[in-house]
C-alpha cells in the first residue's frame, strides 16, 4: 500500500512553489484500477482526464481527486498521449494501435484518424507509425499529431481528419527529430514539439516552418502552455539516464539532471525548475514525467510512466505511483 501521509514543498522560485504528496492523485471506486498514467489533460471545466493503461483507458476526476467517470474500454492498445481541444473534445493518441481517436467528453467516439492496427512503416514519413501525442489549433481546429516512436515527423489534418501535410525527418539539425514525443499549440498558432532524444523544444509556425529551438533541457517529454498576459511553458523532463539500472553504474543519483519540470518564458529562457532530486517516489520526487497539464488554479497534474521506468531485468515493473498533483502554494 502506498503511504499517503508524506508531503513536501518543492520549487526553486517563490512564484513556482508546490505541495507534493507521495500518493497517487485520485480516489477510485473499488472495482476500478488505474494502469500506468501515460497522459493527463485538464478541460475547460477543470475536469482531469487520465489516459492510462488499464481496463478503462480514460478515468475522469475533479481537481480534488473525486472520481467522476471511467470509459473507453476496448478502445486502446497502448495509451500514450491525450489532449483536450478548444471544441472540448478529447483527443487520444494510441501508440500501439497507430491511431488518433476523438471522443466527446462523455466518451462517445466521434472519429478515428489512421487505420487501427496498421502502421505506415518505420521512418516512412507517413501517418502513423507509433504516434505519441496530438494538439488542436485554437484558430482553425486543425489537428497536429506527433508521430515519433518509429517515425520522425509531425502530421497536420483538418478538423474532419483529412490529411493536409507532414514535416520533419530523422536527425539533429533544426527541423529534424529524434523521438517526436509531445506537441502543443499556442493561441498564436505556433507549434511546440518536445524533441525528446535531442533534448530540446523546437518551435514551428503552423505550416511547419522552423522558427527556433530551446535547449538546456534533459529529455523534454511533455509540454503545457499557460496563457495569460504572457505565455509560460511547463516542460516535463526525463532523466537522460532513465534506462540505466539503478542498481548499477551511471549518474542516476545526480541532482539537477531530471526528472523534473522546467518552467520557461515565451522566449524559451528557463525561469524556474521544479524538482532537483534524483529519481524517486518520495513526495516531490519524480520518476518519468510523460504527460502534463494545469488547471485554472495553476495546480500541476503529471502523468508518469513509473511502472515502465522502474522495470528492468533485475527489478520487474511494479505498480508504483504514476499520477501526481502538485498543488500551488
Amino acid at each position: 500500500m502506498i503511504d499517503n501521509s508524506e508531503t513536501n514543498i518543492i520549487g526553486e522560485d517563490s512564484d513556482y512553489r508546490y505541495s507534493a504528496e507521495k500518493n497517487n492523485f485520485g480516489i477510485l471506486p473499488a472495482n476500478i484500477e488505474m494502469g500506468e498514467a501515460a497522459g493527463v489533460a485538464v478541460d475547460q471545466s477543470d475536469l482531469v482526464y487520465v489516459y492510462n493503461r488499464g481496463k478503462y483507458p480514460i478515468i475522469v476526476f475533479d481537481t480534488d481527486g473525486n472520481f467522476k467517470s471511467a470509459w473507453g474500454e476496448g478502445t486502446s492498445v497502448n495509451p500514450h498521449g491525450i489532449a483536450v481541444g478548444p471544441d472540448k473534445n478529447i483527443y487520444c493518441v494510441d501508440a500501439g494501435d497507430h491511431t488518433l481517436k476523438q471522443f466527446d467528453n462523455s466518451g462517445n467516439l466521434l472519429q478515428t484518424i489512421g487505420t487501427p492496427g496498421k502502421f505506415s512503416g518505420r521512418m516512412s514519413g507517413k501517418p502513423f507509425c507509433h504516434p505519441t501525442h496530438a494538439a488542436v489549433s485554437p484558430k482553425t481546429g486543425d489537428i497536429f499529431v506527433s508521430d515519433g516512436y518509429s517515425n520522425a515527423v509531425v502530421h497536420k489534418f483538418d478538423s474532419d481528419g483529412r490529411f493536409i501535410m507532414s514535416w520533419g525527418r530523422s536527425g539533429t539539425d533544426p527541423g529534424e527529430f529524434n523521438t517526436v514525443h509531445n506537441i502543443a499549440i499556442d493561441n498564436d498558432d505556433w507549434v511546440y514539439i518536445a524533441d525528446r532524444e535531442n533534448h530540446r523544444i523546437q518551435v514551428f509556425d503552423n505550416k511547419g516552418t522552423f522558427q527556433t529551438q530551446w535547449v538546456n533541457l534533459a529529455m523534454a517529454s511533455c509540454i503545457f502552455i499557460k496563457h495569460s498576459t504572457d505565455k509560460t511553458f511547463f516542460v516535463g523532463e526525463f532523466f537522460a539516464g532513465i534506462r540505466e539500472n539503478p542498481t548499477g553504474l551511471g549518474n542516476w543519483t545526480g541532482q539537477r539532471l531530471g526528472p523534473r519540470i522546467s518552467v520557461l518564458n515565451e522566449t524559451g529562457n528557463v525561469i524556474s525548475r521544479i524538482g532537483t532530486q534524483p529519481i524517486g517516489l518520495s513526495a516531490g520526487e519524480f520518476v518519468a514525467p510523460h504527460g502534463i497539464s494545469l488547471d485554472s488554479q495553476d495546480n500541476i497534474y503529471l502523468g508518469e510512466v513509473s511502472w515502465s521506468a522502474y522495470g528492468n531485468d533485475l527489478n520487474p515493473p511494479q505498480k508504483v505511483r504514476t499520477i501526481q498533483k502538485l498543488t500551488k502554494v
